[in-house]
């Protein structure tokens, strides 16, 4: 973890056109911003977007996987309509996309594994402000400086500037 204390995110502003491009989030709703920096991202290239969600799991019982811990189906219902929300945004602005969700306690690891599964060449996250290190290693929603932290790929964090869709 000392790795990550000090690690610091890409700024969103300036990307390169990228190939292969994985928007992921932490269970938050995906803002216009970042579908935005999506498509200029791949439409110089032509690529392709991937759009991943973590539906969150809350943990375990007695150290087995415990049907009562699970998103409930409210929860999942809103991840799909997060994830087809991001799509029909991506496909409306000309963007070949798809997408899925993951059920986790780790999403970092998850969205990790995902961008390297499908040879990304950058990933793109909404982000909360950074906080300070003591607190941000205990609070899902700095995930995204996790993911930053723990990857070659560029990650670019983009905090919204007014609201979510």
């Amino acid at each position: 973890m000392i790795r990550n204390l000090f690690a610091r995110s890409r700024p969103a502003g300036d990307p390169q056109a990228a190939k292969r491009v994985l928007i992921a989030s932490e269970g938050r709703r995906f803002t216009t911003e970042v579908i935005d920096l999506a498509v200029r991202m791949v439409r110089a290239e032509g690529g392709h977007v991937r759009v991943l969600t973590v539906a969150r799991l809350w943990g375990t019982s007695f150290g087995l996987p415990n049907p009562g811990l699970r998103p409930s189906r409210r929860e999942m219902a809103e991840q799909e309509d997060n994830v087809s929300w991001a799509i029909g945004q991506l496909e409306d602005a000309g963007v070949s996309a798809d997408g899925h969700i993951v059920t986790t306690r780790h999403p970092s690891k998850s969205i990790l594994n995902e961008a390297k599964r499908q040879k990304c060449d950058a990933i793109i996250m909404g982000a909360d402000p950074r906080r300070h290190w003591i607190v941000r290693s205990m609070m899902w929603s700095q995930e995204p400086y996790r993911v930053s932290g723990r990857t070659p790929i560029p990650v670019h964090l983009v905090c919204p500037s007014s609201g979510q869709h």
